[in-house]
C-alpha cells in the first residue's frame, strides 16, 4: 500500500497530496513541495500514512523546509498581501472591467504574476506598468477562464465537497446540454452549472452509463413482456438498471430489472 500525507500552502487553503517519500513529517511541520516553478514551502495538514487506494503518480516531498526557506516563504507571503492590495487599487483607479481571482509570487526571480477574469479581453499594458513600479519587481497578468478561476480559489460544490476542479480533476472535458438531456436533469441553470456558472463537470462521468441504457432498454411506451407479464414501458431507472412497466392485465405498475425484460417491438401510443 503506498503512503500519502496533504499539505497547504496558506491557512484555510486547499489540500495538496503528496508521497511524503522518505520523509516522516508530523501534522504542522513545514515542508518543501515540488511546483513547476520549483519547491515551494507547504505546511502539513494530514500526516503521513498507508491508504488502501491506488494513489500513484502523486508528486514526492524534496524535503523538510529550513530556515532560509522559511524566510523566503514569510517574504512570498507579505509580497502576495501588498500586490493583491496595489492591484485592486490600479484597477479601479485604471477603470479596468477586471476581477482579481489570486496573486503568486517567485521569491528566486522577484517576479509576481496576478490572475485575473474579465469578461472580454482588455488593454492592461498601462496597468502592467503602475503595478512593476508600485511592488518593485516583474509583474505577469494572466487571465483565467470561468472554469480555471473556480480551480484556482476553490470552493464548494452543491454535493457538499469540494470542487473537482481544485481537487482531481487534470483537464477540463467537454460538458454539453445534451448529457443533462440524457440522464432526464432539468434544463434549469442553476440546478445544472457548477460553481464557476458552467455546466458542472460531474455529468460527464455518468454519461456513459446513460447512454448504454439507451441502447438496450425499450422505449417508453413500448410493450414489453415480464416474468410478471406483458406490461408498457412508462419510466426508467438508470442507477437501479430497472425500468418500470404497467402491466396489461391489471394496471398495476411495476419494476422489473432490464435484463428481465423483453421487448416486443411493437409500439403503443400511451393514454
Amino acid at each position: 500500500m503506498p503512503m500519502m500525507c496533504a499539505v497547504v500552502f496558506q491557512r484555510q487553503g486547499r489540500l495538496y497530496y503528496a508521497d511524503p517519500g522518505s520523509l516522516t513529517p508530523s501534522v504542522g511541520d513545514h515542508v518543501l513541495y515540488p511546483t513547476h516553478e520549483g519547491p515551494e514551502v507547504a505546511e502539513v495538514m494530514w500526516a503521513p500514512e498507508w491508504v488502501a487506494d491506488d494513489v500513484g503518480g502523486l508528486p514526492v516531498l524534496v524535503g523538510m523546509a529550513g530556515e532560509t526557506h522559511l524566510r523566503a516563504s514569510e517574504v512570498s507571503r507579505k509580497k502576495r498581501a501588498s500586490a493583491r492590495v496595489a492591484a485592486r487599487r490600479l484597477i479601479r483607479e485604471h477603470e479596468l472591467p477586471m476581477k482579481l481571482s489570486g496573486v503568486d509570487y517567485l521569491y528566486d526571480e522577484n517576479r509576481t504574476t496576478i490572475y485575473f477574469t474579465a469578461p472580454h479581453r482588455i488593454d492592461f499594458r498601462a496597468l502592467v506598468r503602475d503595478l512593476a513600479a508600485t511592488m518593485d519587481g516583474k509583474v505577469e497578468l494572466r487571465q483565467l477562464s470561468a472554469r480555471d478561476e473556480a480551480r484556482l480559489t476553490g470552493d464548494i460544490g452543491s454535493c457538499g465537497r469540494e470542487l473537482c476542479c481544485s481537487t482531481f480533476l487534470v483537464d477540463f472535458e467537454p460538458v454539453s446540454v445534451r448529457m443533462a438531456k440524457d440522464q432526464d436533469l432539468p434544463p434549469n441553470p442553476m440546478r445544472i452549472s457548477g460553481a464557476c456558472g458552467k455546466l458542472m463537470c460531474c455529468l460527464k462521468y455518468e454519461h456513459p452509463l446513460y447512454q448504454e441504457f439507451a441502447e438496450q432498454a425499450p422505449a417508453l411506451g413500448e410493450r414489453v413482456e415480464t416474468p410478471e407479464g406483458d406490461g408498457t414501458v412508462i419510466g426508467h431507472n438508470v442507477p437501479g438498471e430497472t425500468v418500470v412497466v404497467r402491466m396489461a392485465a391489471d394496471g398495476k405498475v411495476s419494476r422489473c430489472a432490464l435484463a428481465s425484460v423483453c421487448s416486443s417491438r411493437k409500439s403503443y401510443e400511451s393514454r
